[in-house]
C-alpha cells in the first residue's frame, strides 16, 4: 500500500484542499482497503469539521468492510454505502458550520459517528455536533478515540439491559477486546464478581484490569463448569442459548452484543419462552450511540476510575492492518490509528 501525503494543510474559511484517507469501493478482505488522496469535506449547518488525530477500530468496522452479515448491506448491496470507515474518532475542530452551536475553533472532541456518517479514517471529517462531547482533559487523543463505541456498548448491556446490582456474579465472554475489557472496570466499579472469557494469550491482561477469575475458552467451557452467573454479557456469541441458560441463575440475565446472525435470530425467537418458563431473561443489544453516556464515560475518565486498553497503534498508511487485527481477534483491548505516526 503506497504512502500518499497530504499537501492542504488546515482547511480554511472557504473549505477545498485534499487529505489522505483509508478509502475502498466493493466489499472484501483488508486488500481492498487503500490510501487515497481525497476532497476534505465541507460540514452542514449543524456539522463541524474535525481535523482526527486518532481513530479506533471496532468489530463493526470489520463486518462492513465484509459487507457481512448480509442485513450490513441493506440499501448498499452491490457497493459499501460508507466509502471511508471508521466512527470512534478524537481530534480538534477546525471549522464549524453555519448554524452550530456547541463547539468552537480549537475544541478537543471525541465520539461516535456511526449515527452520522462514519468516515473517521481520513485527516479530517465532518460530524453533527449531537454526536461529539469535550475530550477527557486528561487523555490523549489516542486514549480518548478507544472509548466511544466500545465503552457505551458496555455501558448499555451491563447497566440498561444487564440491570447490574452490586455483589452479582458476572460473566464476560469474550472479554479481552475493547467491549469486555471496559466491561470488566465498569462492573468492578459496582461491587460485582467478575468472570472474564478469552484466549490463554489475554488472561494475563483481563486479571491487570480487574477480572477476579479468568477461564481460557479453549480450555474450559463456562456453560459446563456446573458454575451459574446473575448477569453473563457475550461479546462473541460463541454458545447456544441452550447452553448459555445451564450458567444462568434463576431471574438471571443474558446479555447478547455480538455474535453470528443466526444464533441472535435464535436468542431472539427463544428468549420470550425462556423468560416465561425459567425465569431467564434473554436480551440481544441494539448499539445506540448515546452523548450521555459518552459523559459519563468522561467523567469516569477523568477521575482516572475506568481507562481504555490499548494494545497497537498504526499510522493511516498502515490502517489496512488494523482492520485485519480487529477480524482476526487477536487485538487485546483496542487498535488505534494514530493519524500523527
Amino acid at each position: 500500500m503506497g504512502e500518499i501525503r497530504s499537501n492542504s494543510g488546515a482547511p480554511g474559511k472557504r473549505g477545498g484542499g485534499s487529505m489522505m484517507a483509508m478509502v475502498y469501493d466493493t466489499y472484501g478482505t483488508p486488500e481492498v482497503l487503500r490510501i487515497e488522496q481525497v476532497e476534505i469535506p465541507e460540514p452542514k449547518d449543524q456539522e463541524v469539521l474535525i481535523e482526527v488525530h486518532a481513530a479506533s477500530v471496532n468489530s463493526w468496522d470489520w463486518d462492513l468492510l465484509r459487507g457481512k452479515p448480509y442485513i450490513n448491506r441493506i440499501g448498499a448491496f452491490r457497493s459499501p454505502r460508507y466509502r471511508i470507515l471508521g466512527a470512534d474518532i478524537a481530534g480538534k475542530v477546525v471549522k464549524v458550520g453555519a448554524a452550530a452551536t456547541k463547539f468552537k475553533l480549537g475544541d478537543e472532541v471525541f465520539g461516535d459517528l456511526s449515527g452520522c456518517g462514519w468516515g473517521g479514517f481520513a485527516e479530517y471529517v465532518c460530524a453533527a455536533e449531537t454526536s461529539l462531547t469535550p475530550k477527557p482533559a486528561t487523555l490523549s487523543f489516542v486514549e480518548a478515540a478507544a472509548i466511544p463505541q466500545a465503552a457505551v456498548l458496555a455501558l448499555q448491556g451491563l447497566r440498561d439491559n444487564g440491570h447490574l446490582q452490586q455483589g452479582q456474579q458476572v460473566l464476560i465472554n469474550g472479554a479481552g477486546g475493547g467491549v469486555g475489557t471496559f466491561a470488566i472496570q465498569y462492573a468492578k466499579l459496582h461491587g460485582a464478581e467478575v468472570t472474564g472469557v478469552d484466549n490463554a494469550g489475554k488472561l494475563e491482561m483481563l486479571q491487570a484490569v480487574g477480572a477476579d477469575y479468568v477461564l481460557d475458552y479453549t480450555q474450559d467451557d463456562f456453560t459446563k463448569t456446573g458454575k451459574k452467573y446473575d448477569l453473563i454479557l457475550d461479546v462473541v456469541g460463541s454458545r447456544s442459548i441452550f447452553a448459555l441458560k445451564r450458567a444462568l441463575r434463576n431471574n438471571g440475565t443474558y446479555v447478547m452484543i455480538g455474535g453470528p446472525t443466526p444464533r441472535i435470530l435464535l436468542n431472539l425467537l427463544c428468549s420470550p419462552l425462556i423468560s416465561l418458563f425459567e425465569k431467564k431473561k434473554i436480551a440481544v443489544l441494539i448499539h445506540k450511540p448515546n452523548h450521555n453516556d459518552q459523559l459519563l464515560w468522561k467523567e469516569y475518565a477523568e477521575a482516572g476510575k475506568i481507562l481504555p486498553v490499548i494494545d497497537r497503534q498504526y499510522p493511516l498508511r498502515e490502517a489496512a492492518q488494523a482492520v485485519r487485527d480487529i477480524g482476526e481477534g487477536s487485538v487485546k483491548g483496542k487498535t488505534v490509528v494514530n493519524m500523527k505516526l
